[in-house]
């Protein structure tokens, strides 16, 4: 009877138990019903639409002609999404480990895990899983910090988490979870943060660079790498992802353990509109685009954003010969500038770095610059500042930091300094502006506008003129070739030469002097001999014959679109033109007489792939194959008998003090080079355009204010000042076979009527006169 009863109390009891699960599961059931079903009551919920395309602000980025960024265009986000198939295994493997080591069995919700955290209120680690994260960084936001906002968010991001699942594949999740995540420093998902951390694309992350991105994870902002933030934390928690991608057998104990000690050696490359390669491109293409957007609506008319809408723009610009460019620059122009410094000691110049000017004439010239600048603009329209306290505010030492050049490289110092005395300072340096381009294509390879983007931002490769000096003569020449058929060897009596006045509308007459005044007439020369030293009566002779009008249409069809007035004079050299224009004219000369205009966008895409814009090459015939040929085979000579020469050999032997401060740069190249130095009156401006028959380049050297100069010649010639730049840029280009930069010679018309072979005309005297437009005889450029 007892046994009965136990038996019959089993039972019951364990009915109690079966009805209770029973209870349990239809109440989880329902729950999960009126979780999934009734969603109203924790707000709105991205539907179908929202999450196949949801908003995040993507970049708009840059792509070089061989494939690599240059750069970025964005506001709050530096984001560029890759594809799961860029990342690496282990990049993949070590977010599993750390993040979500059940990810490929959940449908979104780590049951297991998610238990785990309740029955130990998250002592047991959290149960967030990828896609929860995911879907939290989308769509959920912030938490409220009250108990029921808490569990509201953890509802909805259960509910989009699955969704997501269905939505997408576990790869895509994963990739939309890496490129979404804000690692810091800009660095706005994985291909930033691989770009800007370690200067690399994401599938070349080694696998402790992996590690640290993942450790990142656990919160960005308190595990910064830089030196100056969280280094040792950062290593810490790379290590703890190490150890659990050892865990769970993606890597091996000698693996981890190696890696562990390990630094980890960042190569932190901030991305940023005022750093990294190709600024000053950069910022001419901010322009461009910003026009292109004005006149190209999207297909529901609303407008492009430049910043959010993850564009790509595919431009010309090579990476390799732009960082070549850059690097010419840098080694250049340190050197030039200490030498500008020490000749403008206030000992040597009180007027430094101004010279033939007054006091006067100095104060209205930094007046000028106060008013231009943006401290003046800032308190004139923001502050509501007097013009009194503006002057007063130019006057008052603060705080800043300025650019100087330090052991031979761009460096910043942290200064007390007025405003006023800053920009005498930076009037004092020395600028460049440097574009190099096909000719045959019209895309631009290189373009560098400056020496430093973030302290001297005026672009002076196309927004800033200069006169050209002597560069222009060549246009002369080739006026006199197309018009009168000269032979690069017929010969010119170099004698005082003078056009009477109202000839061509001149007012005055006009006699220009060659160089070296008087010392420099006697004989005849010929063409080439003529425009390799730059003799200004031959010049004259041949302006007169052509007429300034027949030059200035020459250069108009050219590409030369700034202002130039048909006077005599103009065959010197005095209009102000761009590096662009010029670079654009010589490609001419080098394209057998069809001009290209320069190209610097091919095409842009939407971020879907698509084709929203393909350039149109335009092109035009200005001169005849002879024409041209016979003008390269004069420029030739410019580095053959000319200021040019020194490209072919190490030139300063009998001045060894010019050639450390210079240059000191053994260039000694040997195939053919047409080109054309050129010097401005009392040395404000150098230039030098070269060319080969597949790259043309030019360079100007100078300071922002033409009373800012050399006072002599020695440095101030555009053979000392441009000249090294444009060949230390092309022996790098030779160096990189890959370049496919052309040794050869230019190409020669079949039924060529013009003698261009002057050997017999040539003697040593002429070998021996291979000096700029004022170059001091005593130096030595043999």
């Amino acid at each position: 009877m007892a046994k009965a009863k136990k038996e019959t109390k089993a039972v019951q009891d364990f009915s109690k138990y079966v009805r209770w699960f029973w209870i349990v599961f239809l109440g989880g059931v329902i729950s999960l019903f009126l979780i999934f079903f009734l969603t109203s009551i924790f707000g709105d919920l991205p539907d179908h639409t929202v999450l196949e395309n949801p908003k995040t602000h993507l970049a708009t980025e840059i792509i070089s002609s061989d494939g690599q960024t240059l750069g970025k265009f964005y506001l709050n986000d530096n984001r560029t999404p890759v594809n799961y198939s860029e990342f690496p295994q282990h990049l993949v493997d070590a977010l599993i480990a750390t993040e979500d080591v059940r990810f490929h069995e959940h449908s979104g919700i780590d049951a297991r895990g998610t238990l785990r955290a309740i029955v130990t209120l998250g002592g047991g680690g959290g149960a967030s899983t990828v896609s929860q994260q995911l879907a939290k960084q989308l769509f959920t936001g912030v938490a409220s910090r009250s108990t029921f906002g808490r569990i509201s968010q953890k509802i909805k991001e259960w509910i989009i988490a699955t969704r997501l699942e269905r939505q997408y594949t576990k790869e895509e999740i994963i990739a939309q979870y890496f490129n979404i995540y804000d690692f810091g420093n800009n660095a706005d998902g994985i291909r930033s943060a691989a770009r800007i951390y370690f200067g690399k694309e994401p599938k070349d992350l080694s696998i402790k660079e992996s590690a640290m991105l993942v450790g990142m994870f656990k919160n960005s902002s308190l595990y910064n790498p830089r030196p100056e933030r969280n280094p040792v934390g950062v290593k810490n928690r790379r290590n703890v992802v190490l150890a659990q991608m050892y865990k769970y057998d993606f890597i091996t104990e000698a693996v981890k353990d190696s890696l562990q000690k390990t630094e980890l050696d960042l190569n932190y490359s901030p991305e940023s509109h005022r750093e990294g390669i190709a600024t000053y491109f950069r910022g001419y293409l901010d322009g461009f685009m910003k026009d292109w957007i004005k006149n190209n609506p999207k297909p529901d008319g609303t407008k492009w954003n430049l910043y959010n809408d993850g564009l790509k723009i595919y431009t010309t610009i090579d990476s390799r010969m732009q960082t070549y460019a850059e690097n010419a620059v840098q080694q250049h122009m340190p050197k030039l500038q200490a030498e500008f410094f020490n000749q403008n000691t206030p000992q040597r110049n009180p007027t430094a770095p101004f010279l033939d000017l007054e006091k006067e004439e100095i104060d209205a010239l930094l007046k000028r610059g106060m008013k231009q600048s943006e401290r003046w603009r800032h308190m004139k329209y923001d502050l509501k500042k007097s013009n009194d306290e503006i002057i007063k505010s130019f006057n008052k030492p603060v705080k800043m930091t300025v650019f100087e050049w330090k052991d031979g490289k761009a460096s910043e110092v942290d200064t007390l300094m007025k405003p006023i005395d800053s920009m005498r300072y930076y009037k004092s340096f020395l600028r460049t502006g440097m574009m190099s381009m096909n000719p045959q294509t019209g895309h631009v390879k290189a373009w560098v506008g400056g020496i430093n983007y973030r302290h001297f931002q005026y672009d002076m490769v196309k927004q800033g003129k200069r006169q050209v000096g002597s560069t222009f003569k060549p246009f002369v020449y080739t006026a006199a070739i197309d018009q009168l058929h000269y032979s690069p060897c017929d010969e010119f009596p170099d004698v005082p030469f003078c056009i009477e006045a109202n000839k061509f509308g001149n007012p005055e007459e006009w006699c220009p002097k060659n160089s070296n005044g008087d010392s420099d007439y006697g004989g005849t020369r010929t063409l080439k001999n003529a425009l390799a030293n730059s003799v200004n009566t031959v010049t004259a002779q041949l302006i007169d014959k052509v007429g300034p009008q027949t030059v200035v249409d020459l250069a108009k069809k050219l590409g030369i679109e700034s202002e130039m007035l048909p006077v005599p004079s103009i065959a010197l050299g005095t209009p102000d033109i761009s590096v662009y224009e010029m670079v654009g004219a010589y490609s001419t000369f080098a394209n057998q007489g069809v001009y290209t205009k320069p190209v610097m966008v091919t095409s842009i895409e939407d971020k879907n792939g698509t084709i929203l814009y393909q350039f149109k090459p335009e092109t035009r015939d200005v001169l005849s194959e002879e024409t041209t040929y016979v003008a390269v085979k004069l420029m030739e000579g410019v580095t053959q008998i000319g200021s040019g020469a020194r490209l072919r050999h190490s030139w300063a032997r009998n001045r060894q003090e010019y050639k450390e401060v210079i240059t000191g740069y053994p260039y000694e190249l040997t195939n053919p080079i047409a080109g054309k130095t050129g010097t401005t009156q009392n040395q404000s401006d150098g230039w030098f355009m070269g060319m080969v028959p597949n790259l043309v380049t030019g360079v100007w050297v100078g300071a922002e204010d033409r009373a800012a100069h050399f006072k002599s010649i020695t440095y101030g010639q555009g053979a000392a000042m441009a000249l090294p730049i444009w060949g230390v840029y092309m022996k790098s280009c030779y160096e990189d076979e890959a370049l496919d930069i052309s040794k050869e010679d230019f190409k020669k018309p079949e039924n060529l009527s013009i003698n261009v072979d002057c050997s017999k005309h040539e003697s040593t005297s002429d070998a021996d006169e291979d000096q700029d437009e004022n170059t001091p005889e005593d130096l030595d450029f043999g």
